[in-house]
């Protein structure tokens, strides 16, 4: 697993943390089951506290994405699903603007011209 973050990025780091965390299931690269690096590997890895990473996976865990167990680490829980809400809500919206005339093009012009 290669997490990255931008260190340009206003929020918290643990939020970052997770979300690349997230990113990772997401995109399948991390697959119900499997693994995570140690914590200390995560903090060295991403250049950050080994407790900001903590808290970000405690997060995780409380989301119901990650399984702390005594002995085989930290590991993607069963239930991860290896497509974000985001992607769905995204093929929601594309949907939606063809339904009303809008092409991808159209989309991508209003998210560039959003705050």
């Amino acid at each position: 697993m290669l997490l990255s973050l931008d260190k340009t990025d206003t929020r918290p780091l643990h939020e970052q943390v997770a979300g690349a965390v997230r990113r990772a299931i997401a995109e399948g690269e991390c697959a119900p089951g499997d693994r995570l690096p140690s914590a200390r590997g995560l903090s060295e890895a991403l250049d950050v506290n080994v407790n900001t990473v903590l808290r970000a996976l405690r997060g995780l865990r409380d989301e119901g994405l990650l399984e702390f167990r005594r002995g085989r680490g930290v590991t993607v829980a069963a239930g991860a699903r290896p497509h974000s809400e985001l992607q769905i809500r995204v093929g929601e919206l594309l949907a939606e603007a063809a339904r009303l005339g809008y092409s991808r093009t159209d989309l991508i012009d209003m998210i560039r011209g959003m705050p």
